[in-house]
C-alpha cells in the first residue's frame, strides 16, 4: 500500500458540529468521475501519533518496520465528497463529536497548506439499476455517502432518505458543486431524525420501523453506529424478509470503541449477528 499526499486548502462550517475540509490531491487525477465512481468512496487518512518523531513524507511499510506499533500512522476512513478527477481534488465532511479523538483534534486544528497522508480511493456501493426505490439511512457518519447517492439515483427511481442528527440546529448542509440537493432531486423525501437525549441510532431504528414503504424493488442502504446496525438488520433480514442481496448495511463505528478496536472486533460481531438471524 502506497500513501498518497492530501493538502488542505480550505475549510468551509455546513453544520453545527460538522465542517467540510477540501485538499488537493494530485493523485486523484484521472480516477473515476462522480457519475461512475461509488457513491461510498472513501479513502483513510493517516494521523501520525503525538511523539511519534517522523513527518510526512514518509514509506508507509518502513514506518512499519522501524516504528513500534503505537506510534505508527492511525488510519481513520472518511467518505469523499466533490471529487475532480480532472483537477485532483476532493472534500471530505468530517463530524466534529468533541476534541480528544486525534481525527477529530486534526480537523478542528489543521492549518491550511498542511499535507495530510491517505490510503485508498476505495467503495463499493452506488445506486444500481433494476431497483424503482431506494431507502438509505444513516447518522452523521452515513450522511456524506447517503447524501452522494441522493443524486446518482436511477433515472426514473424515487428513495425515502432518513438522517439521525442530534438535534433541529444540527441540520448539515449536504450539498457540493458535485452533488447538487439544493432542491431534493424529483422522487427523493429527505426526513431528519433528532436523537434528543436516546442512545445514537434508537430514534432511526424507530422511524424505519414505523415507516411504510412501497411494494417495489427496493434497494437499501443503511450504515451508522453499529448498535442501530444491529437492530436494522434483524428489522429487515428477520421481520421483513428483504434479501440480503438487496441491502448494503454496515456500522461505522461502534459506541465506546476506537475505530482500531471497531475493526478488529467488526467481523466476529458480523458473524454473531449473521448467526442470531437464522
Amino acid at each position: 500500500m502506497v500513501a498518497r499526499p492530501a493538502t488542505l486548502r480550505a475549510r468551509t462550517e455546513i453544520g453545527k458540529n460538522m465542517v467540510r475540509l477540501s485538499f488537493d490531491a494530485p493523485a486523484m487525477v484521472g480516477t473515476d468521475p462522480v457519475s461512475e465512481a461509488p457513491t461510498d468512496r472513501y479513502v483513510k487518512l493517516l494521523f501520525i501519533p503525538e511523539g511519534a518523531g517522523y513527518e510526512w513524507p514518509f514509506d508507509l511499510r518502513e514506518i512499519k518496520e522501524a516504528v513500534p506499533g503505537e506510534l505508527q500512522p492511525v488510519r481513520r476512513t472518511y467518505t469523499l465528497r466533490n471529487v475532480d478527477p480532472a483537477a485532483g481534488t476532493f472534500d471530505i465532511d468530517f463530524y466534529q463529536h468533541g476534541d480528544t479523538g486525534l481525527a477529530s483534534r486534526w480537523a478542528a486544528t489543521a492549518r491550511i497548506g498542511e499535507t495530510i497522508a491517505y490510503l485508498g480511493p476505495g467503495g463499493a456501493w452506488r445506486p444500481a439499476p433494476g431497483y424503482s426505490h431506494f431507502v438509505l439511512a444513516g447518522d452523521e457518519s452515513a450522511a456524506p455517502a447517503i447524501a452522494e447517492a441522493m443524486t446518482q439515483l436511477p433515472a426514473g427511481a424515487s428513495a425515502q432518505v432518513f438522517i439521525e442528527i442530534a438535534d433541529a440546529g444540527s441540520r448539515i448542509r449536504l450539498s457540493t458543486p458535485s452533488c447538487d440537493l439544493e432542491q431534493l432531486p424529483e422522487g427523493v423525501q429527505l426526513e431528519w431524525v433528532e436523537r434528543g437525549d436516546a442512545v445514537p441510532g434508537a430514534k432511526l431504528v424507530e422511524k424505519l420501523r414505523g415507516s411504510s414503504f412501497p411494494d417495489v424493488p427496493t434497494s437499501w442502504f443503511v450504515h451508522g453506529v453499529a448498535e442501530m446496525v444491529k437492530d436494522v438488520r434483524r428489522l429487515l433480514f428477520v421481520e421483513r424478509s428483504v434479501a440480503k442481496q438487496d441491502a448494503s448495511i454496515s456500522g461505522y463505528w461502534r459506541l465506546g470503541a476506537t475505530e482500531d478496536v471497531w475493526q478488529a472486533t467488526k467481523r466476529e460481531l458480523l458473524a454473531e449477528w449473521e448467526a442470531q438471524e437464522k
